[in-house]
C-alpha cells in the first residue's frame, strides 16, 4: 500500500537552529532517505518552496481567486512530502514518527493513498 507522509513544520525553524543541530537535522533525514531507498519503501518526495511563494486559488463572488500565501490560522506549514509504499499503516507510521521536524515542533500526516479505482473511499 503506498502512504503521502505529509511534512508540517513552522517556517525558519532551521534558521533557528545552530549550525551543528541544522547538520545533524539534515543528516537524520539523508539517512532515513537511504534506507528508505534501499528497503524500496521510497516511491519519492519533494521539499516546498517557502510559504511566501505561494498562491491559493478560493471561490469568492462566485469567481476563483487567487491570493497571496497560504495564510492558515495555524503555525505550522505544509513543508514537503514523501510517498512510501511499505506493508502497513504501522510502518508507515514508524516511518514517520523518525522524521526529525517532529521533534521540533511540527508534524507528520500519514495519509494513504487511492489506488485508481478509489475502493478505499
Amino acid at each position: 500500500m503506498k502512504y503521502m507522509l505529509l511534512i508540517w513544520n513552522r517556517p525558519g525553524f532551521t534558521e533557528e537552529l545552530t549550525e551543528r543541530d541544522r547538520t545533524a537535522l539534515f543528516g537524520e533525514v539523508d539517512e532515513i532517505m537511504k534506507e528508505l531507498t534501499e528497503s524500496g519503501e521510497l516511491v519519492g518526495g519533494q521539499a516546498l518552496a517557502d510559504p511566501s511563494q505561494t498562491r491559493t486559488v478560493r471561490l469568492a463572488g462566485g469567481h476563483p481567486e487567487v491570493i497571496d500565501g497560504p495564510f492558515m490560522e495555524s503555525k505550522e506549514q505544509f513543508a514537503g512530502y514523501l510517498t512510501v509504499d511499505c506493508d502497513s499503516p504501522q510502518r508507515a507510521a514508524e516511518i514517520a514518527a523518525r522524521w526529525p521536524d517532529v521533534r521540533f515542533g511540527g508534524a507528520m500526516e500519514v495519509r494513504p493513498i487511492m489506488d485508481e479505482a478509489g475502493t478505499e473511499m
